[in-house]
């Protein structure tokens, strides 16, 4: 069955998208904390030079991101800082303007993707695709769609009923934003949007019984 379009968005300078992917036939994304740990690892290096981050969650199948594209001349200074015989294909082709930013972020994507399942595969013996092809990217175009999309994230373990109280979930950024910790989140960005930390937990914990006992979507 064809993927509806909406799932399927373009990519844009300053868009922000709710992005999530699973693995082929429901199989295991994760088989340790080494596993999260190198998948983190591989998003460090093939997407943040492109994206930023709000918030994030790591299922056993799955994952939930939610991310904003880098403005287009930040994107062209982190390409350019890198020797241009070392940039692949794709990064070469965006500086040089024969494809679009849109192409470079879904082809960051793949490379990301693909460099997990080689770990995955070679880790646990493994052969074949990981990941669900195409992979899912809606594009969060209204502000309560940005606040749904925070919450939904963080609570996305309560859904699928591995626990019973969301913040137990410690594959989250939900940690994060209760801390003071460093981080490369948007936090102070996000905690502005919601009045401030204490909002933001209470936002949480309004919402989220709301959302999971309704058939609610977040694109809504």
């Amino acid at each position: 069955m064809p993927i509806d379009p909406k799932y399927l968005s373009d990519f844009c300078e300053n868009g922000i998208y709710h992005i999530y992917n699973r693995t082929n036939n429901k199989e295991r994304l994760f088989l340790s904390d080494d596993d999260k740990s190198v998948f983190f690892e591989k998003y460090d290096r093939y997407l943040t030079p492109f994206i930023d981050t709000y918030a994030w969650s790591l299922l056993p199948n799955h994952f939930h991101l939610l991310n904003r594209v880098k403005s287009i001349s930040s994107i062209e200074a982190n390409l350019s800082a890198i020797p241009f015989k070392e940039l692949v294909q794709t990064e070469k082709k965006f500086l040089e303007g024969q494809i679009s930013l849109s192409k470079l972020i879904q082809q960051s994507f793949k490379r990301f993707f693909q460099s997990y399942a080689i770990h995955f595969n070679n880790s646990h013996l493994r052969k074949g695709n990981l990941f669900y092809r195409p992979f899912k990217r809606i594009e969060v175009c209204k502000e309560s769609q940005f606040t749904k999309a925070i919450v939904y994230i963080h609570a996305n373990a309560k859904k699928h009923q591995l626990v019973e109280d969301f913040s137990e979930w410690g594959w989250s950024s939900w940690q994060t934003y209760l801390s003071d910790s460093p981080t490369r989140l948007l936090r102070e960005e996000v905690l502005e949007w919601f009045g401030g930390r204490e909002l933001f937990i209470k936002t949480h914990e309004q919402m989220i019984e709301y959302y999971y006992q309704n058939e609610i979507s977040i694109e809504d």
